[in-house]
């Protein structure tokens, strides 16, 4: 397997690492460890810990590091996304979200934009998001500070899910990591870094799943796929650096 294409932070190593830790809480030495595959020293590892407690990030625990604040949140979206949870679409009906009236900072509307995107609803015009109905709706404060929103149909036609979504765009980034994941099997200590830069980056693109239902989505959606797939490829993986952690 070839070698990851650009060097990771230690706050990189450390973040990714406890995200795919349930519980997000490991000790300091295995941290320390994770970070030796990226050529990163214990020294510069510590300071990168010290500095995410300080920001509120880490938390310390008995000779280790848990997960603290929004990070929690952004573990759960990761799982969430894997999982590919979501409920019924009942009656076709539509989560629509109105930007209120009022001036906003550009840090506010930075802000909604990314929470939309999270919470993957897409903009059908300027102030108004809307997705299927098929996911839970727990905004976050930057949502419900900003927006109303509602439920309800379209009187006509709905809009095209690819005009609102890049699903082409996924599709072939989907494709791309299926290949990756079938040409690198994780088999051996010297794929543990590349292998972990894979998975990064399949987490990544999962979270940007528009997660439709499946009669709005194109034939062939590759989502089912790459989950099964990046399922199986991320087992072997974990064992293989459980058993190199170990060593």
């Amino acid at each position: 397997m070839s070698q990851p294409r650009k060097a990771l932070t230690a706050r990189s190593v450390v973040l990714s690492t406890l995200l795919g830790t349930r519980p997000p809480v490991l000790p300091v030495s295995v941290l320390v460890r994770a970070g030796e595959l990226f050529g990163i020293t214990e020294g510069t590892l510590r300071v990168a810990l010290s500095r995410m407690a300080a920001a509120g990030e880490v938390e310390p625990d008995d000779g280790a590091y848990r997960l603290a604040g929004r990070l929690l949140d952004r573990q759960a979206r990761q799982e969430a996304s894997v999982a590919a949870r979501t409920k019924a679409w009942r009656n076709r009906a539509w989560r629509f979200a109105f930007v209120a009236g009022g001036a906003r900072s550009a840090n506010d509307r930075s802000g909604l934009r990314q929470a939309m995107r999270s919470l993957r609803l897409a903009e059908l015009r300027e102030g108004v998001w809307v997705r299927p109905d098929n996911l839970a709706w727990t905004p976050p404060a930057v949502v419900a500070e900003q927006c109303r929103s509602a439920l309800g149909r379209f009187d006509d036609d709905e809009p095209d899910p690819a005009e609102l979504w890049d699903l082409a765009g996924w599709t072939r980034q989907a494709d791309t990591l299926r290949k990756r994941l079938a040409s690198h099997p994780p088999v051996d200590p010297a794929d543990l870094a590349p292998g972990f830069v894979l998975s990064a980056d399949i987490l990544r693109h999962l979270q940007a799943d528009p997660l439709l239902p499946p009669g709005l989505l194109p034939r062939g959606w590759p989502g089912d796929d790459l989950r099964t797939e990046y399922a199986a490829w991320d087992r072997a993986y974990r064992a293989l650096l459980r058993t190199w952690l170990r060593s």
